[in-house]
């Protein structure tokens, strides 16, 4: 159970793409149990998203708690014949493992696992507690895994200290950056009504696509923030302007435009979506405009420096040579709703293939990631 390469192999086997889990969790289950863990499998529903298997296992029951979160649901691997390998055969070559999920995030699972293992192997239960909360809904709508584990873990009465969270950080080796923070997400909708008619009576008609690109010019003209210490400016991005007309010489009846917000921690949804209110209702000039935004649960957040986040910098140091850059870049992770219950950072493999075709990790980085969770344990435990 201490070999992270069989384990992590094992994991890309199973054909875990959200909400299907083929397996993955079973598997891990059964070695957690083998361990001594106490494990639990919650499925959590919800109308209109896929029912969700997670997995919540726990050895000891003092403090501290460590926890190591995850998850091993994957994204589709798209046309397989593209692929060097089959996606799901975990193959072995140019000292990598490859396969959907190597990187995202099934060899970050295995990694802990793996030191977890090696750690009881050598010093038996911990002083205090180690946790896993490993769910099959990263990769899809995030409404029956993470959170609700959380929630489901809160009413037994478990509380945690501290987590680490093995996403893929790292942009170009291991040791690069711990993420500790990330920004939030908000999407929204503009809808524009016009009057449709003939491009050669434009006087006969109202263009709602003129009004529209005004109106997606003013979104963008000021910048949102500054920025803060530990975050970029938000920035709002125009996804797609589009009117369903297909025809050269027809004024279109709507144009409808989708934008996507990524916040640092000066906005709440409800302070971004007043801003944005308030942007379109100057820049209307009596166009008819209908916005809309989506529901979120991606907050932006932030683990501030300390003593934790010290702890672990020292141990990716001590094990790459590399003073890890702090950062909250990057997009949405489950972190997001487990800092509620414990502090909690980010550090796993290096992300340059993750969602990728013939996506793969370098079998020595599985092993050193393996040795820096390693080495967190020991510290963590020894006070």
């Amino acid at each position: 159970m201490t070999d992270v390469v069989t384990l992590a192999r094992d994991l890309i086997r199973c054909p875990s793409v959200t909400p299907a889990d083929a397996g993955a969790l079973g598997l891990l289950e059964d070695r957690l149990k083998s361990a001594g863990f106490e494990t639990h499998r919650v499925v959590f529903s919800e109308p209109g998203s896929p029912d969700i298997d997670n997995l919540y296992a726990r050895i000891g029951s003092g403090s501290p708690c460590l926890v190591f979160a995850g998850h091993t649901d994957v994204v589709p691997p798209g046309d397989a014949a593209a692929w060097r390998f089959d996606p799901f055969s975990a193959e072995v070559a140019d000292g990598m493992v490859w396969g959907r999920g190597a990187v995202d995030m099934k060899g970050g699972v295995a990694a802990s696992a793996a030191a977890v293992f090696r750690h009881l192997e050598k010093h038996g239960p911990p002083k205090g507690s180690i946790a896993f909360l490993i769910t099959g809904d990263e990769e899809g709508p995030a409404v029956n895994g993470t959170v609700k584990l959380l929630e489901w873990a809160k009413s037994r009465g478990e509380t945690f200290d501290h987590c680490i969270l093995g996403e893929p950080t790292n942009p170009e080796a291991l040791g690069d950056m711990i993420k500790i923070g990330r920004r939030g997400s908000l999407s929204g909708t503009i809808t524009v009504s016009g009057k449709p008619g003939h491009v050669g009576y434009p006087a006969l008609a109202d263009n709602p696509v003129h009004h529209l690109v005004r109106l997606a010019a003013a979104l963008r003209a000021a910048p949102l923030d500054a920025g803060t210490d530990h975050f970029d400016a938000s920035n709002l991005e125009i996804t797609s302007i589009d009117t369903g007309n297909k025809t050269v010489n027809v004024i279109p009846a709507e144009a409808r435009a989708l934008f996507n917000i990524r916040f640092n921690d000066l906005w709440t949804p409800a302070t971004l979506e007043a801003e944005i209110r308030r942007r379109v209702e100057d820049a209307a000039g009596g166009a008819r405009v209908t916005l809309r935004f989506q529901p979120t649960n991606a907050l932006a957040f932030l683990t501030p420096p300390g003593p934790f986040v010290d702890f672990v910098s020292r141990a990716v140091e001590a094990e790459t040579g590399r003073k890890p850059k702090l950062s909250t870049s990057g997009g949405t992770s489950d972190a997001r709703f487990i800092r509620g219950f414990a502090e909690t950072v980010e550090f796993g493999l290096v992300g340059q293939t993750m969602h990728a075709i013939d996506e793969r990790v370098a079998i020595a980085d599985l092993e050193k990631l393996t040795a820096i969770y390693g080495r967190v344990l020991e510290a963590y435990f020894a006070g």
